[in-house]
């Protein structure tokens, strides 16, 4: 038989498309803390200090309470909101900060002096806003005037930073959704062109990333099916090579999104914590499908990194079927690589789990074989021919690798005096 390596006996078909995609929420966390400064200079926690978040940019009010630390966290603000956040304390005169954003990650420190223990509306404190700064006639110190002077500039760089945040904002929301939309559509390059132009904007944001990478996914299995029609040959290598262009953009992208999802701490809220991980587990899944086509189409030598990226993925799932589907695909990818001997020990833990698995009876036996014809070991192909002959067994005719898996066991058996061995009967166990 001649010694040649049997990569694989089935066809390039089209890859299936998929888009289902978790909406990431707009929404976001603020957190901060208090503390009152007693008059000898001594700051405590305002324990129980009552926190009152007003949104001054539509109606909508949220309440919650300090620890005993001090310390406060609103879970799921809206993300485009633009807050007030007023702290006050039975003990203490209370104190507010304006155009106050959730979700990016600042923790807001207030200081409290003692007082009447006031907790004043939000007329109250839009009054006092308004009512803020000298008033006309009165006489400022220059120590007053330079402390305004500061609060002024620091207004304005925050309002500045909360304005470029809210156009920041609004450009997200609105690639993230025209991009899912030319997705779900067909329309690749406009998803790519939108999820692009969100990156552009926050280069940090994991849902845009994945998303990028599941469109560029999509047309890269796209190009390599339209190459696989071409019948002219330089048409046929350009949509190769766009194709694989796409697979190498689209694990660049999926990589930097869970590399970033890795580096999040876990929410408090049971809420904001299920989207989050339903977004991990959306991330994870584009990752390790576009590591699959980076390795068998563009580098067989990432195989390792395309198997890490299936265990991170099977890892978190949590539905049976995905899993399953999981680990069959990454045995597939091993194989495709030509890692046989890993894809011969992947396909013995799906076997482990179903004996009767044809897929992986069929690929374990055809595994076999190659790391047989690659060492010239003929014990595998003995074991590829045990393998082979249980598929041949279980398979039904229609099977449409049936046909291919008898002609190997006769060329075994021909050219190699390789016959399958018959299974050993079940042990039966003697009655008392």
């Amino acid at each position: 038989m001649s010694r040649r390596i049997l990569f694989s006996l089935i066809s390039v078909v089209a890859v299936v498309l998929s888009s289902s995609f978790v909406a990431v929420a707009q929404t976001g966390e603020l957190r901060g803390s208090a503390v009152i400064q007693q008059a000898d200079g001594k700051k405590v926690p305002a324990s129980e200090a009552a926190i009152d978040v007003y949104r001054s940019d539509l109606p909508g009010k949220y309440e919650t309470k300090a620890n005993k630390k001090g310390e406060f966290v609103f879970a799921g603000l809206p993300y485009v909101g633009d807050y007030i956040v007023v702290v006050s304390h039975p003990s203490a005169q209370p104190t507010w900060q304006e155009h106050v954003k959730a979700g990016r990650g600042s923790d807001y420190p207030f200081v409290l002096s003692p007082g009447d223990g006031k907790r004043p509306t939000l007329a109250d404190v839009k009054a006092a806003i308004a009512a803020s700064g000298p008033a006309a006639g009165a006489s400022e110190s220059a120590e007053d005037r330079a402390k305004r002077e500061e609060l002024a500039r620091k207004n304005e760089e925050i309002m500045a930073a909360n304005k470029k945040a809210a156009e920041v904002n609004e450009i997200i929301t609105r690639t993230f959704k025209a991009g899912n939309e030319a997705v779900k559509a067909g329309n690749f390059d406009e998803a790519v062109k939108q999820f692009d132009e969100g990156i552009a904007a926050d280069p940090e944001q994991p849902a845009l990333l994945t998303n990028r990478a599941n469109a560029l996914k999509m047309r890269g299995v796209q190009k390599y099916n339209d190459a696989l029609k071409a019948t002219d040959d330089a048409a046929k290598l350009a949509r190769f090579n766009d194709a694989k262009a796409d697979f190498s953009a689209s694990k660049e992208s999926s990589t930097k999104a869970v590399d970033i999802i890795k580096k999040q701490g876990a929410l408090s809220d049971p809420a904001e914590q299920q989207r989050q991980n339903l977004n991990k587990i959306a991330a994870y899944s584009v990752h390790a499908e576009s590591m699959r086509l980076f390795v068998t189409k563009v580098d067989t030598s990432q195989a390792d990194a395309g198997a890490t990226a299936y265990q991170d993925y099977i890892a978190v799932e949590t539905d049976a079927d995905r899993k399953a589907k999981a680990e069959q695909a990454l045995a597939q990818m091993l194989f495709d690589a030509n890692a046989f001997d890993k894809a011969f020990a992947q396909y013995q833990k799906i076997l482990a789990a179903n004996p009767d698995n044809l897929e992986a009876l069929l690929r374990s036996g055809m595994a076999l074989f190659n790391i047989g014809a690659i060492n010239g070991d003929k014990a595998k192909y003995q074991e590829a021919a045990n393998y082979l002959a249980r598929y041949v067994e279980k398979a039904p005719d229609t099977d449409a690798m049936k046909a291919d898996a008898k002609d190997i066991l006769e060329n075994l058996k021909a050219q190699e005096n390789v016959k399958p061995e018959k299974a050993p009967p079940p042990t039966r166990r003697r009655r008392p």
